[in-house]
């Protein structure tokens, strides 16, 4: 059985190609103007890997923003659904998973079978959110991948306090004026940014075992300060953390398969 998921987000889209139960390819791209453009081109890289076509997939799923205009999908269903699925699959004891995406941070939790029992989202403000660390990132001068790294060479961490994100600027604003060391606003900003999402679980309650998904989850920084400050272990994902979604998207798609063939 050949099947596929498809997450369309704000800042990238990602596809899962799976057969028989394993992952055979997968991709990840920056998003295009249009989600049916961003949809195509990044399933079409992962099918090249496969070496497979459209007319190999059974079925196939979407998820994200724009899971509604793609045209290859048999099906779609939430982001928050799909990111609870995947996590569970890959690691079954999780029972919350913490989703920080591009524009929206999401707090999930699922029961043994990856279905979901409870979420709470903050889709109200950048603060949270993928999308203020790519600003803070730049504001800094430095790459967004370079932020966990620089932070964690930190000595001497800067005190970012403000919860939005126009002042939080300001303040790494003058904190460069002062000449403080790019570390430590890194450090800074990792710290703030853990904040505002554990703010965001403690809405829910701390149920182990927890995992984080989407692409904040490969910042290290905001990851060792998050894991400090629930004082907790996040579990290891097996795969890229932004493909977690995709990955839910193609489980429900062999569900679905399996119920018609029923």
């Amino acid at each position: 059985m050949v099947i596929a998921g498809c997450d369309v987000g704000s800042l990238s889209a990602e596809a899962v190609i799976m057969k028989d139960g394993s992952i055979v390819a997968s991709e990840i791209i920056r998003v295009r103007p249009r989600p049916e453009q961003s949809a195509s081109d990044v399933m079409d890289a992962a099918l090249s890997k496969a070496g497979m076509t459209y007319k190999d997939i059974e079925g196939c799923f979407s998820t994200g923003y724009g899971r509604e205009k793609i045209p290859f999908a048999s099906g779609n269903i939430s982001e928050i659904s799909c990111h609870g699925k995947g996590a569970q699959w890959l690691i079954p004891s999780v029972r919350t998973v913490i989703d920080v995406g591009g524009q929206d941070c999401k707090v999930i939790k699922v029961d043994e079978n990856g279905k979901l029992v409870n979420f709470v989202m903050n889709d109200k403000c950048a603060a949270g959110t993928g999308r203020f660390l790519e600003f803070m990132a730049k504001v800094l001068g430095i790459g967004i991948e370079d932020l966990g790294p620089q932070g964690l060479s930190s000595e001497q961490p800067v005190s970012i306090t403000s919860f939005c994100s126009v002042y939080a600027e300001t303040e790494v604003l003058h904190s460069i004026y002062e000449g403080k060391a790019v570390a430590d606003i890194a450090a800074g900003i990792n710290h703030a940014m853990s904040e505002r999402v554990k703010a965001l679980v403690k809405r829910v309650g701390v149920e182990e075992d927890i995992c984080i998904t989407g692409g904040v989850a490969k910042n290290t920084g905001v990851v060792k300060n998050l894991e400090a400050a629930l004082q907790v272990s996040a579990q290891k994902l097996t795969v890229d953390p932004q493909l977690i979604g995709a990955l839910g998207a193609a489980l429900f798609a062999r569900e679905a398969l399996a119920n018609q063939n029923r």
